[in-house]
């Protein structure tokens, strides 16, 4: 019986603790990645800003291929919203696309349901370095509530891999 409570008690000490180093912790996540693109600029800014053809590149979109998805308004213009439905991994949620700078920025919102309720912006930017060359930007910034902004750390680790990953696989397509 003793160990049981001694068990229980360290349990509640150690929720305890990483509750009060949530307190402490920021609530915002920001998270900023870019690649070199041997394309011309138009044709970088031309392929991303369509949100359909983020299931080719984006490492997040291709999580489950068998999601239901759903397109409401014009892809590759203000008010477009892409919404998905998929397994554990892809969760559920929508994107849309707020803003767009033709050629230079496409501001939108993610608003995932599952796995949890939170929302982000992510910005992409285009810059041309020479007629041949483009860097893409890409950027997630959001908010976690208490208690559940001790996971930035983790969250900000894995969106970098994923966007590094992502930004790879776009600079192979466009590539071509």
């Amino acid at each position: 019986m003793h160990i049981l409570i001694t068990i229980l008690l360290v349990m509640a000490a150690i929720i305890a603790l990483l509750l009060i180093i949530a307190l402490f912790m920021k609530k915002e996540h920001y998270v900023k990645r870019e690649i070199m693109i041997n394309a011309p600029l138009q044709k970088v800014f031309d392929y991303i800003k369509l949100l359909k053809n983020q299931d080719e590149f984006n490492t997040g979109a291709m999580e489950d291929p068998n999601r239901k998805r759903e397109f409401k308004g014009t892809d590759g213009t203000a008010g477009y919203i892409y919404a998905w439905s998929g397994n554990k991994n892809a969760g559920e949620g929508e994107k849309e696309i707020k803003n767009i700078i033709d050629g230079k920025r496409i501001e939108m919102e993610i608003r995932f349901v599952k796995p949890m309720k939170t929302s982000a912006t992510i910005i992409m930017e285009t810059d041309s370095l020479s007629d041949n060359q483009t860097k893409a930007s890409w950027s997630n910034a959001g908010t976690l509530k208490y208690p559940i902004n001790i996971m930035i750390p983790m969250v900000e680790r894995q969106v970098a891999k994923g966007m590094d990953d992502s930004l790879l696989t776009l600079k192979n397509i466009l590539e071509k």
